[in-house]
């Protein structure tokens, strides 16, 4: 069992507003390619090495395109990453995103899905595979009904379907994280992001 004095333990004490806000600026500089590149020197390494406090947790897609600490203008530290294809919350990651609001002291968690998201198509087509892609392909799948029932592109609909798909999956994971969104301790906000543009909606 994990306990509270050991090293890599680190109240992170900003709101959920407040780390939100960092990520809206930080993005706004990658748009207009002003970035910063903060803590990225030898001493902040030094300074962390004994303990990380990320400000905010990001649920995103593994796709090379797509690299949230680019995005949002981050350094080392900063944000605790989570990538896998289709930003899917299976069992290891719900545990891991448990980890950082328990241990970490994270309040926001973003799940960020993008434009053209190769798992996304492979679920509206109905591509199947001998390996495990199927397995990944099954958590998307919902989605594609809801896509398909909305007017426009159904690419982009089901995908901004399937990151409030696990979005609600998130928030309504007992007893750690359903526990912190019921009284107002954790935010989980779905965001979409533009593959030309670099810009973040939040959704």
């Amino acid at each position: 069992m994990l306990t509270k004095d050991q090293t890599y333990y680190t109240v992170n004490n900003l709101t959920a507003e407040s780390a939100l806000q960092k990520l809206k600026e930080g993005n706004e500089r990658y748009v207009l390619d002003h970035v910063e590149h903060p803590h990225e020197g030898a001493q902040h390494r030094v300074d962390i090495s004994k303990g990380q406090h990320p400000f905010a947790i990001i649920l995103g897609c593994a796709d090379s395109r797509v690299v949230p600490e680019l995005i949002f203008d981050q350094g080392v530290g900063d944000l605790f990453m989570l990538r896998v294809a289709g930003h899917i919350a299976d069992d290891a990651v719900i545990a891991s995103i448990e980890f950082a609001v328990e241990h970490l002291g994270t309040r926001l968690v973003i799940v960020l899905g993008h434009e053209r998201c190769g798992a996304v198509m492979a679920a509206i087509a109905h591509v199947f595979s001998e390996g495990k892609l199927n397995s990944l392909i099954s958590y998307i799948e919902p989605a594609v009904k809801a896509g398909q029932e909305i007017k426009g592109d159904v690419i982009t609909n089901t995908a901004k379907a399937h990151v409030n798909l696990i979005v609600e999956t998130i928030k309504t994971t007992e007893p750690i994280l359903s526990h912190e969104v019921k009284n107002g301790t954790l935010k989980i906000i779905p965001a979409y992001y533009r593959l030309a543009t670099g810009n973040v909606d939040f959704l």
